[in-house]
């Protein structure tokens, strides 16, 4: 064997020693809050990625997405057709707030969305729950900051899964979150002009 394989292998050898004592300590389980934020693209669709992974395991699981309205898009299509009992998926917005141009129904049909988010996470048959763009109606204070974290603290299930996705989350969901990810934007073709295209975007 090759000196550069060999060193390779013991490294390696070292490694999985070192990572197999840590994975000795951890042995905790519960149910997270998970927050996708940033200016790049791909909060959402990692968000549905979880959706996908419960529904293979068997684990049921609702959607509800604020803000973005009743557009078709490919994720929606797919889940209310071909997993309509695996996970169960809301609509509350009417469209990004420049469209709909009226603070009143986008408060509106933000708490109607929160109210259903309720009622899924207090679900005891439901495992995973993704708020898709929360973050947007949190950051125009559509919604109560201090009720959803109060929400999320105190009455979440012990073993349910809560992801809230879209840019500009608050510091105080930040907080209190099990889980974050930041997704930084290095590049998007928007910026060259490119328009927001199907099983990219939508």
């Amino acid at each position: 064997m090759e000196d550069s394989t060999l060193r390779h292998k013991h490294k390696m050898q070292r490694i999985k020693a070192a990572r197999d004592e840590m994975m000795k300590t951890k042995t905790g389980e519960k149910g997270l809050v998970i927050v996708h934020t940033g200016p790049g693209k791909g909060k959402s669709s990692s968000g549905f990625g979880m959706v996908m992974r419960c529904i293979a395991h068997g684990m049921p699981c609702a959607v509800v997405q604020f803000i973005k309205g009743d557009r078709d898009t490919g994720e929606k299509s797919f889940l209310r057709d071909r997993f309509p009992t695996e996970c169960r998926f809301f609509v509350s917005g009417e469209g990004f707030t420049w469209e709909t141009q009226d603070r009143d129904r986008d408060i509106a049909a933000a708490r109607n969305g929160w109210r259903i988010a309720k009622e899924q996470i207090l679900d005891p048959e439901i495992r995973f729950v993704l708020l898709d763009e929360i973050n947007i109606a949190l950051r125009y204070d559509y919604l109560d900051l201090h009720e959803v974290i109060d929400f999320l603290v105190n009455e979440k299930p012990e073993m349910t899964h809560v992801c809230l996705t879209g840019r500009n989350a608050k510091p105080e969901l930040i907080e209190i979150a099990d889980l974050v990810t930041e997704m930084t934007l290095v590049k998007h073709p928007f910026r060259a002009g490119i328009k927001a295209q199907i099983g990219v975007e939508f």
